[in-house]
Parts: C-alpha cells; structure tokens; sequence
C-alpha cells in the first residue's frame, strides 16, 4: 500500500502488516516476510518520481491575480 507522509511524499507499507520496513535485496516485509509484489515496487516508484517532479516545477498561482498596484 501506498500512502502520503506529513511532507506529502509517498511511503511504501506492507500490505498483509502495515510494516514500512522493507529488506531491498530480497523485496520482503521485515515484519512479517510478505513479499512486495513487482507491481506495488514499480507503482511506489512512479509516486516518488512524480512527487520529485512536483516538487521541482515552479509554484503556480492559485489566484489569478498578477501582482502591482
């Protein structure tokens, strides 16, 4: 599952436990041993290179307005 830190970035949890702690070199759950299954990684990845993105493009006003006096 994939969920949004305070920040607004992506985390990746555990679907069977909750557990946000992963052994990278064999894609399991430390918790409880799950598997991540290829589509969840790939998903994860996706979220954080979009947020990177996000965060890198210029802010757009929301009013509408273009400043002056």
């Amino acid at each position: 599952m994939i969920f949004r830190n305070p920040s607004g970035a992506p985390e990746l949890a555990c679907n069977a436990c909750g557990c946000r702690w992963f052994d990278r070199t064999t894609d399991e759950c430390y918790e409880c041993g799950e598997p991540v299954p290829a589509e969840q990684v790939e998903a994860f990845t996706r979220a954080v290179e979009e947020w990177q993105a996000r965060r890198a493009s210029p802010a757009v006003p929301t009013s509408g307005r273009t400043g002056g006096a």
